[in-house]
């Protein structure tokens, strides 16, 4: 029986785009799988905004090549079948959010099919939905900007800082739209966001750029396992030290074991047999900022990672 090769959902070959003496990207190579949540990440200049405006037919690339969908960029047929938000969205302050939906609907020839009540519940938005925009807080216009890219119920949707001005709940719940769309709905996300800890969260894999570079892809499991140590909470810690000899260390009210994950069982029942009391024991690996920070060199201030 023949293997079915999936295309990927976005392939990108020797892409590079130049302002002048500027490298926005430098021959970048980039492979998105189909379905999922994937991760764009990279400092201030890192070419993630061009790479999704090219990828969008917005902007030309200098050299190199870039599908989607299996097809050119510039094909419509291969673009109506994804949606998109690029940055803060803006609309007519004038409009409701609801007029805004429908005037985009029309503007996409797909007004009548729409269910615009739908995807105002969808992005926490039914209760403003007859207000007008110039009112809405930057999170506001952001729910606002995915409902727009999710009415045409694309297989692809790329969403450039969709948590950008929310509040936690805020986050939390664009979080769970997020998961869904890809776990329930089949879509694929490619987004781009500052919040490190929620690309940790709720990305299957990260590509992390610096100028205009691939520097780091994978599994954000296995990005993150790199450096995996168990953690017990136990008492009395010299004890449990004791028993882990050189791969143990202190670690405030809890212990760090360096052992494998196939070594887990054995060392927790020689804790226990050594009269050490085990109030939790969690695998913890190098977490995604860590990974971010090594890769890029980038000063560790909110404001260098989200832009570029």
């Amino acid at each position: 029986m023949t293997a079915v090769i999936e295309t990927p959902v976005i392939q990108v070959v020797g892409l590079t785009k130049t302002y002048g003496a500027v490298r926005a990207l430098d021959g970048l190579d980039l492979s998105i799988p189909r379905g999922g949540v994937y991760g764009v990440l990279g400092p201030n200049g890192a070419g993630k905004s061009t790479l999704f405006r090219i990828l969008l037919g917005l902007i030309r690339a200098t050299d190199g090549t870039a599908s989607v969908m299996g097809g050119a960029v510039t094909e419509v047929a291969h673009m109506r079948r994804m949606g998109s938000m690029i940055e803060t969205p803006r609309f007519p302050p004038y409009m409701t959010a609801r007029q805004v939906l429908r005037w985009l609907a029309l503007e996409h020839g797909i007004g009548a099919a729409t269910d615009i009540p739908h995807w105002l519940q969808k992005v926490g938005l039914t209760e403003a939905a007859d207000r007008k925009v110039r009112g809405f807080s930057v999170g506001m216009m952001q729910r606002l900007g995915v409902a727009a890219s999710l009415m045409s119920r694309p297989e692809l949707v790329i969403l450039d800082e969709p948590t950008s001005g929310m509040d936690p709940p805020g986050i939390q719940e664009m979080r769970a739209l997020i998961r869904s769309l890809a776990d329930e709905d089949g879509v694929t996300v490619v987004l781009a966001s500052h919040q490190l800890l929620e690309v940790q969260r709720v990305c299957d894999r990260v590509a992390i750029l610096n100028k205009g570079k691939l520097v780091r892809e994978g599994a954000v499991s296995e990005l993150t396992a790199v450096g995996e140590r168990l953690r017990l909470t136990v008492g009395p810690i010299d004890k449990a030290l004791a028993v882990l000899g050189a791969k143990g260390t202190r670690d405030g009210a809890a212990v760090m074991a360096d052992v494998r994950r196939d070594e887990g069982p054995a060392l927790i029942r020689a804790l226990v047999e050594a009269g050490v009391d085990i109030d939790e024991a969690r695998w913890v690996g190098t977490d995604l900022e860590a990974i971010f920070f090594t890769e890029t060199g980038a000063v560790q201030t909110p404001e260098t990672i989200h832009a570029g």
